[in-house]
């Protein structure tokens, strides 16, 4: 019998959801489309996840992708979709620390970074740090697009230290100011609607609860619990305040 694959609470939300951050394929395709990029420009995934978003930069716009997972159970997710794409040979899979890997690897066209963590390798860099880092691995005139948590509002002290026990975030006027500081030209920001931000939580959560239920036998069953909780409680304690921010960055010529 061949060992069922271990599961955590981001493999099973992953799994579900086209994207496992609060932001739409399309809101991403239609920036991408933007940069103009074709057939033989080089990408950069970070944090992969399920891969969706690196599958679909080469399959609807020819990008040549290298995608970077840390986790080792949400990298055999990955593999496994970009297998049954058909797209291993447009989509390459690193699994190792984002800011190793951008440490080695040549400057390309576009970075897309998606809810990711110590891209710069430092713990919990600011975003202007973590902007900088991310703008080395641009050639002159490409292109990064960010995602991540904004503040949509001057968050409760306990709700910022527990949403940023891994990431330092801010809200969209800081983004586009470390942007800015860090060289880049904003071309384009914009806040995910509640209703899209709602809906992954929701169906994260869900997934989550509804593995347990029909496996609480099984080793991660309290982990994925624990997590569903932790989870939620965030969301509905900061629902007021947390949004998702997507910004179009360039870096000039």
């Amino acid at each position: 019998m061949t060992p069922r694959s271990p599961m955590s609470f981001q493999r099973i939300a992953y799994e579900v959801r086209e994207v496992c951050n609060g932001v739409e394929l399309a809101a991403l395709e239609g920036a991408i489309a933007r940069t103009g990029l074709g057939p033989g420009a080089a990408a950069i995934d970070i944090g992969t996840g399920n891969a969706t978003v690196a599958i679909r930069l080469a399959q609807k716009f020819g990008l040549e992708v290298a995608a970077i997972e840390l986790d080792p159970v949400m990298a055999e997710l990955a593999r496994s979709r970009i297998e049954a794409a058909g797209a291993e040979n447009q989509v390459s899979l690193t699994v190792a620390p984002a800011a190793e890997v951008l440490a080695r690897t040549q400057p390309v066209d576009l970075i897309v970074a998606l809810g990711t963590t110590n891209v710069s390798g430092e713990g919990r860099p600011t975003p202007e740090a973590g902007f900088v880092a991310l703008r080395r691995r641009l050639k002159p005139g490409g292109w990064l697009l960010w995602g991540d948590v904004v503040w949509r509002a001057e968050p409760p002290a306990p709700l910022r230290q527990i949403t940023e026990v891994t990431n330092l975030y801010t809200d969209d006027a800081g983004w586009r100011a470390a942007a800015v500081a860090a060289g880049f030209e904003v071309i384009d920001g914009r806040i995910s609607p509640q209703d899209v931000y709602d809906a992954y939580s929701g169906d994260s959560i869900a997934a989550a609860r509804a593995w347990v239920e029909a496996n609480p036998e099984a080793p991660e069953a309290g982990s994925i619990r624990f997590n569903a909780d932790r989870v939620q409680a965030i969301m509905e304690f900061g629902r007021d305040y947390i949004g998702f921010g997507l910004y179009l960055l360039r870096n000039p010529v």
